[in-house]
């Protein structure tokens, strides 16, 4: 098989991704990395030194693709399907990249600040960094209420590589500032995209994982 994604099913980043190939049943083989197992570390490492996930091998191309979002367009230029995730219409291409931009920097970025800070041990907890993301996250979410006022989707009426980019990061950022009470636009959004038969199995595949999401502030 041409194409090999290196992930972890409970990473964000790698559920964006994993989203793009259920969307167009692009066939590939998945291989799952455990960081904290020096072998699969150490191999994972050797494909991409900045350690992050994920991955894309293309064997037939003999290329190497890091980075969520450029997996996606890379799939899209080059192993495209149905359902156009970059659009080829210039305008709605570049408000596409916006919002897929805008779900990575203001909504996934400080929900992983909080979730990494419930990850530090006890006594180096940063209280003002996580005030700080979830003053962020609370910005992005009110955006959202008003774009998702007359939207269907994250640009409008197609989905798009901005959907894959919102399910993971309202998914979990859902779980440390809680949306679904205070922005209904927002709750009734992240509940089409959960619906979608594309996260929907990413989700159940990560399910036999989600325990070891730091669900309750560690200190």
């Amino acid at each position: 098989m041409s194409l090999t994604l290196h992930f972890h099913p409970l990473a964000s980043y790698c559920h964006k991704t994993l989203i793009a190939f259920y969307e167009n049943a692009i066939p590939f083989a998945g291989n799952v990395v455990d960081l904290g197992d020096p072998a699969s570390g150490d191999a994972f490492r050797k494909l991409w030194p900045v350690g992050k996930m994920p991955v894309l091998r293309d064997e037939a191309r003999d290329r190497t693709v890091p980075e969520s979002t450029i997996i996606i367009e890379y799939l899209a230029r080059y192993y495209p399907g149905p359902v156009e995730l970059v659009p080829s219409d210039p305008e709605l291409a570049w408000k596409t990249r916006l919002a897929d931009r805008f779900y990575d920097l203001y909504v996934h970025e400080p929900m992983q600040r909080i979730v990494g800070d419930r990850l530090r041990p006890a006594g180096r907890h940063d209280t003002f960094g996580v005030e700080q993301a979830r003053a962020s996250l609370r910005t992005a979410y009110d955006v959202i209420e008003t774009d998702m006022a007359e939207r269907i989707w994250a640009t409008g009426e197609s989905y798009t590589l901005a959907d894959c980019a919102a399910s993971p990061a309202l998914f979990y950022a859902n779980e440390v500032l809680p949306f679904t009470d205070t922005h209904k636009n927002v709750a009734a959004y992240f509940k089409r995209l959960k619906q979608r038969p594309s996260y929907a199995r990413v989700l159940a595949e990560a399910e036999p994982y989600m325990h070891m999401f730091p669900r309750q502030n560690l200190a």
